[in-house]
């Protein structure tokens, strides 16, 4: 068994501004999954840098409003919403509201560095 409390996760700033913490990752433990999975955050008033994954990613919102933009589209986000992102998407998200906005990202196959473009990084 595996088990893993978002306490115990080292908090850090990813590359497209958002703070994560890294909750499941193949590469970093023993476990037969293909994705990664990790708690993001965006503060009130602010918003990820626009990027591309090689990966699908899902987005799925705990707390907080926000607008998701992928490629041309913008969408209203809140609670209980799960997005679909598919691979090579230019996506960022914006907190709209004023208070944290929370979310699950779950990256599949797994979240690896060079398979992330951030532009004007």
């Amino acid at each position: 068994m595996f088990l893993r409390h978002l306490a115990d996760c080292r908090e850090f700033k990813a590359g497209d501004d958002s703070i994560l913490r890294e909750l499941l990752h193949p590469e970093k433990a023993d476990l037969k999954i293909r994705y990664s999975l990790a708690h993001a955050k965006v503060t009130a008033g602010r918003k990820t840098k626009p990027h591309r994954l090689k990966s699908s990613e899902v987005y799925y919102i705990m707390t907080g409003s926000g607008l998701m933009h992928i490629d041309e589209e913008s969408f209203e986000v809140g609670p209980d919403c799960a997005i679909y992102i598919p691979p090579n998407s230019m996506q960022y998200i914006e907190n709209t509201g004023n208070c944290d906005l929370m979310f699950l990202c779950i990256v599949d196959p797994a979240w690896r560095k060079e398979d992330e473009e951030v532009p004007n990084s």
